[in-house]
């Protein structure tokens, strides 16, 4: 792979930078009535409009000839084929075949449609009062430990589904700092309190320096 932020490419876009810092977005429409429409576009129920950044058709030119220099095509079917791109882990990136679950011959189709046959068997097991703590009470607050995507993303959606929250209560702890998760867990109840550890590679520190500690709650309070 080429390396693009030392490429003429990345150089001649860092030049072109400089040429259009003071260009005014307002004047820009007068010249070209058409600009919204020439820089916008819509796909898959997303409409993009960047009419009203400071680009230029050699802009997008030059832009398009980084992503040429960087091999993104390459590395884009590479992805959707479960290639290994991810070189600092060795490991196939495959978080898009979670937009393809309906296809079993996706890249590890069979297997993500199995893990979320297990994810809806766990959510209704704790909805319904049959995933019990250590001594047999219902679960009645869950706890997402994670940071970054495995923070906000989970928070995200229990924000959507609010309309449809039951008796169980989601909390979310991310900050390394200790005062976070004692504060979410001073008025829990270790016996009916499910956490959950929400990482990628079960490496990131942050994570497991609050899951150890989540553990030595319960076992404290066992």
């Amino acid at each position: 792979m080429n390396k693009p932020d030392i490429s003429n490419a990345w150089l001649a876009l860092a030049k072109h930078h400089d040429q259009v810092l003071a260009l005014n977005i307002k004047d820009q429409f007068a010249i070209n009535p058409k600009r919204f429409s020439e820089f916008s576009l819509n796909s898959c129920g997303i409409f993009l409009d960047y009419s009203k950044n400071r680009v230029t058709q050699d802009t997008m030119n030059l832009l398009f000839d980084l992503a040429k220099t960087a091999e993104i095509a390459r590395y884009r079917e590479e992805m959707f084929n479960g290639s290994q791109i991810n070189i600092t882990e060795k490991r196939a990136v495959l978080h898009t075949a979670l937009r393809n679950i309906n296809n079993a011959s996706a890249p590890e189709g069979k297997l993500i449609q199995k893990e979320l046959k297990h994810i809806t068997e766990c959510v209704h097991r704790i909805r319904d009062g049959k995933w019990c703590g250590y001594n047999g009470k219902a679960i009645t607050d869950v706890v997402n430990i994670g940071i970054g995507g495995s923070d906000l993303g989970p928070a995200m959606v229990v924000s959507a589904l609010q309309p449809y929250v039951t008796h169980i209560k989601v909390h979310f702890v991310s900050n390394l700092d200790a005062t976070h998760l004692t504060e979410t867990i001073k008025y829990l109840n270790p016996e009916t309190t499910l956490f959950i550890i929400s990482s990628k590679t079960f490496t990131t520190q942050e994570t497991l320096t609050n899951a150890i500690s989540a553990k030595e709650w319960l076992f404290s309070k066992a």
